[in-house]
């Protein structure tokens, strides 16, 4: 949940800095682009943290490598959250983005499945976690294929 939030109140701390004068976040779909690079930088940090036994555990057992794996994982939120910015490779960062959430999200269905924790809490259920992955993976795209201005 704590992504989520931060990516809805960096939406609206973007939003409210454009129509105070930031001139070039006046525009939905860029402090959008801003507010996903917050998303997936909020959720990379948690690869390298504390969180990131929890994570490991979160992998189907059929994947092999897992802490590798949650390394590159995290290391390609990072990078989709710069290129997203970029107008030159926007599109291409967006679609990334976007497999990546779908390739991830079987991850989320297992922990679900077998109550895993995230930082000592519970990870979210599935019903609301899938709410969740379609609400990014639809900012995601919207942020990276709409047009701006």
């Amino acid at each position: 949940m704590i992504p989520f939030v931060a990516m809805l109140v960096s939406f609206l701390l973007f939003r409210t800095l454009g129509f105070a004068g930031w001139e070039y976040v006046n525009d939905w779909v860029i402090s959008l682009r801003f507010s996903v690079a917050v998303l997936f930088l909020v959720t990379a940090s948690a690869h390298w943290g504390k969180r990131r036994a929890d994570l490991i555990a979160m992998i189907p057992p059929g994947v092999p490598n897992a802490p590798f794996m949650v390394t590159v994982t995290g290391l390609l939120e990072i990078a989709g959250a710069i290129l997203i910015l970029i107008p030159a490779t926007t599109a291409l960062a967006s679609a990334g983005l976007a497999l990546m959430l779908i390739a991830m999200f079987p991850a989320n269905v297992y922990a679900a499945n077998h109550h895993l924790s995230l930082g000592g809490k519970p990870v979210t259920p599935i019903v609301p976690r899938t709410f969740l992955q379609i609400v990014f993976l639809a900012a995601v795209l919207m942020a990276g294929w709409l047009p701006h201005g």
